[in-house]
């Protein structure tokens, strides 16, 4: 079965101190889930990652994996993804999961998270791809990037074009139909005018 559209989400393999930050990732999985999607991540079963997967496979999403061989060998992958794909390095892991997507969406993480998330953001404003990228505020997580990189406007590093970019949000439900619409998809079982 093929699905309606595909996300690429990137999360913390850790699960943070705050609760909201799980149910964020709970309501993501199953938001792809119920509306007929794919995930895309990072392949890892620890932390919001493995939250996020298990809500998605509970909810019927397929769910691709991508996680470099060494990872693997530090027991890190979550075996029961739909599809696991083990890869040589993060090079090849970032690019797969950029080909696999319809959309990218940053939950709350860590420095890897930071990293796939600002590479998807340079991507786009190159030109190498015009997917949209989505940045889910859970409980104020994200408000100091968003100030910084407001900072780095108002001291002509940036442009205002470049932070239009990004579709920022704190509820995730509303936050993923628009991705989904941006990208031109359609979700299954899904009125976007209702939300």
């Amino acid at each position: 079965m093929n699905a309606a559209f595909s996300v690429c989400v990137f999360c913390g393999s850790r699960t943070g101190v705050q609760p909201e930050a799980q149910q964020a990732a709970i309501r993501v999985g199953r938001w792809i889930g119920n509306h007929g999607g794919q995930l895309v991540y990072g392949g890892g079963n620890n932390g919001l990652m493995g939250v996020l997967a298990d809500a998605a496979l509970q909810a019927g999403a397929r769910v691709i994996g991508i996680i470099p061989q060494a990872m693997v060998e530090r027991e890190w992958a979550k075996r029961d993804c739909t599809e696991l794909h083990v890869v040589a390095n993060m090079h090849e892991r970032k690019a797969m999961m950029a080909d696999r997507a319809d959309a990218f969406l940053a939950l709350p993480g860590g420095i890897g998270t930071f990293e796939e998330f600002f590479e998807a953001w340079t991507w786009r404003q190159l030109g190498f791809h015009d997917k949209p990228i989505g940045l889910l505020d859970t409980g104020g997580y994200y408000q100091g990037l968003i100030a910084f990189a407001r900072h780095g406007v108002a001291q002509g590093f940036m442009s205002d074009w470049q932070m239009d970019l990004l579709t920022v949000g704190s509820e995730p439900e509303p936050l993923l139909a628009q991705l989904v619409q941006d990208a031109g998809m359609r979700a299954q079982r899904m009125d976007l005018s209702q939300i």
